[in-house]
Formats: structure tokens, C-alpha cells, sequence
């Protein structure tokens, strides 16, 4: 009897590059607890057969710095179709220095460019290669900061809502290290009077509030209807977390900053929250996000993507208990520049296409303008 077998794929990884890239924002910007006004973008492109797979980060230049010294090696030789173990070398190679923080961030990076690679050597969209449970992902559109006008915050929120078709929208409160809640609360009922009483509104403290000032806000806006509170107390803050999560009718969400299998089992298992939220740019890539999102779906939550959206978009379209992915503006801004094949979200959602890989290719020329020096 013979048996029958796929020809296998023979594709080392045979180089892995990172570039930092600073991006300027479009105007001042800022949430509760921090300022800025660039981004810093890292970018891993990973090789084999021919094919060039890509990834990226949201972090200080520093990262790269970090996948040249310590993860190429770990990678390089590699078989490009065995990103778990590929994930697992790299694991290795950060313990020392390690393996959370902004390691994760680099590691993040180069899985993500891996799984598009093989999905690019294989010839499948990379949702497809994951195996998809949906051929759309849901958005929120999320920007709204603290530094906006009043005209500023209505017209993002009005683009999205009515010219996009997006049902749910986020805004920034915590003004100044929640010293400043008169101000968030007229920029609350601001947003609502904007996007009209059928829209979803949520809202992100980004850790600003004491959990006593959470629940205050909350009930001040009542009649607001805001249906999720982002880190309405600093994600590290478990106890505060379920104080809020208990006082208030909101969705609770945490869970950007996780780095580390580990911190989201606490953060679960401290049953402060409704929702937990990773980052598949910081949370070790794509290989780590699918067992996050096994973590989440045996505590009973739902997973939502924070920011990176068109790294995101594959990974969430491959998760059962997938709510939501952030459209945010500065990352849809950078994405949209440095990329062709970029997705549109009208409606409220995503579809990846049909293309090998995520579907992107670099713009080159455009991103060498932004190189960080």
C-alpha cells in the first residue's frame, strides 16, 4: 500500500531585516497619560524561496536593534514553514535579557512577518492558512484624543460614522492624569451628540482614574449610553479593575500592554474584566495571540485587537471569540502610506482578500523617506 504525500516546501529562512521608521502625526496628540507626536514604526521583512514576508511593531528604534542582534540568528536557517519553532528559538534567545517588554515587541515583529512568509511560500491568504472562522472582521474607528477641539473630535467622528458606516466609535478621556474630568465629560456627551444615539461609544482612560474616579465618571454620563471602558484604571491594577467591572454597566477592557502568556492568565483569572484586549504587534505575533485567545475563550471572554489593524486583520478573521478590532488613526495613517493592498472599512469591517500573505506590499520608496537615522 502506498501512501501519498504533499511535496514539501524547501524554504530556509535565509534573511531577516529590520528597519525603524519615525512617522510625524497629522497634529498634536495625546490620551490621560501621555503625549506624542511622531510614531515609530519597525518593520521586519523575512525571506525564503523567493518570497518576502512582512511585520512590524510599534516601538522605539531600539527594537530593531534588538531582532538584528538576537532573533536573526535564532531564525536564520530555519525552516520558513515551522513558525512555532521558529517562535520557540526566539523565545530562547530573549530569555536572558528578557523575554516581556519590549523584546516581545521585536519577537512580535518577526513572527508576524513569518506566518505571512509561509503564507506567501504556500500561495494562501494568510487567514485561510490560519484556518478562518469569518470572512469579515468588525472595527471600531478609535482616535478621538485629548488634544482635539471640538470641531476636531466631531469631524473624525462624523467620518466614520457617516461616511464610512462605522457603528462604533472610541474617544481618549482622563484629561491630564484625570485631574480634568469637568472636560471629560463634555467631550463624552460632545462624541454622543456627534455620532447620534444608535452609534456604540466607547471610551479609554488609558490608567488616568483612581477606581472610585472611574465610577464617578460613569455615572455622571449615564445617560451617555458608553458601552466599553477601556483601562478605566492602569491594566497592572487587578483589584481596581473589579471594582470598576462590578460599579458600572460598561464592558470593562484590558489587556494592550500584555507581554508574557502569563499576564493574561492573571489578568483573566482576576475576573476584572469583560473583554480582553491584546496586541498582536507587542504580544509575541501571531503564534502568541492564538494561545491568548485560547486563554480567553476557557475564562469565558472575548478577545478585541488593539491597534496595528491591518497586522491584526488575519489573526482576528481566525478567532471564534473575536469582538472587535481598533481602527486607529495614527496606525490606519501609516499603514495606508507605507502599504498597497490596504482594507477599507466601510460598513464596519474588514474582509482580507484573497491575495497570498496579508496581502500587502511595501511602498518602498514612500517608507524610505521616514527611515530613522
Amino acid at each position: 500500500m502506498t501512501r501519498s504525500t504533499t511535496p514539501a516546501v524547501d524554504a530556509p529562512v535565509t534573511a531577516v531585516q529590520a528597519t525603524a521608521y519615525a512617522i510625524p502625526t497629522d497634529g498634536p496628540e495625546a490620551d490621560g497619560t501621555f503625549s506624542w507626536d511622531s510614531t515609530t514604526m519597525v518593520l521586519v521583512q523575512a525571506a525564503a524561496g523567493g518570497k518576502t514576508g512582512l511585520g512590524w511593531t510599534y516601538a522605539p528604534a531600539a527594537a530593531a536593534g534588538l531582532v538584528e542582534e538576537l532573533l536573526v540568528p535564532a531564525v536564520i536557517g530555519g525552516d520558513a514553514l515551522d513558525v512555532p519553532a521558529a517562535a520557540a528559538a526566539m523565545a530562547r534567545a530573549v530569555r536572558n535579557p528578557g523575554s516581556t517588554g519590549l523584546a516581545s515587541y521585536a519577537v512580535s515583529a518577526v513572527d508576524c512577518a513569518l506566518w505571512d512568509l509561509k503564507a506567501r511560500l504556500l500561495d494562501l491568504p494568510l487567514h485561510k492558512l490560519l484556518g478562518a472562522v469569518r470572512d469579515s472582521v468588525a472595527v471600531y474607528g478609535s482616535g478621538g484624543f485629548t488634544t482635539y477641539t471640538e470641531n476636531q473630535l466631531r469631524s473624525q467622528l462624523e467620518g466614520w460614522v457617516h461616511q464610512k458606516n462605522i457603528p462604533r466609535v472610541k474617544i481618549k478621556i482622563g484629561q491630564d492624569n484625570g485631574t480634568n474630568i469637568p472636560r471629560d465629560l463634555q467631550r463624552i456627551r460632545q462624541a454622543r451628540a456627534a455620532v447620534g444615539p444608535d452609534v456604540e461609544l466607547f471610551v479609554d482612560a488609558n490608567g488616568a482614574y483612581t477606581a472610585k474616579q472611574a465610577v464617578r465618571v460613569m455615572a455622571d454620563v449615564a445617560g451617555e449610553n458608553v458601552s466599553w471602558f477601556e483601562e478605566p484604571v492602569s491594566s497592572d491594577h487587578l483589584a481596581g479593575l473589579r471594582v470598576v467591572r462590578d460599579a458600572v454597566d460598561a464592558d470593562v477592557a484590558a489587556g494592550e500592554y500584555g507581554t508574557g502568556l502569563p499576564y493574561f492568565r492573571a489578568l483573566c483569572a482576576a475576573d476584572a474584566i469583560d473583554c480582553l484586549q491584546a496586541d498582536v504587534s507587542r504580544c509575541g505575533g501571531i503564534t502568541e495571540w492564538l494561545r491568548i485567545a485560547a486563554l480567553a475563550a476557557a475564562y469565558g471572554l472575548e478577545l478585541s485587537g488593539h491597534c496595528a489593524p491591518h497586522l491584526s486583520a488575519a489573526a482576528a478573521a481566525a478567532t471564534p471569540n473575536f469582538r472587535h478590532l481598533e481602527w486607529f488613526h495614527d496606525h490606519v495613517r501609516i499603514e495606508n502610506l507605507f502599504f498597497d493592498g490596504t482594507l477599507a472599512p466601510d460598513g464596519g469591517s474588514v474582509s482580507p482578500g484573497d491575495a497570498p500573505g496579508n496581502g500587502l506590499s511595501l511602498r518602498k520608496a514612500e517608507a524610505a523617506k521616514y527611515e530613522a537615522r
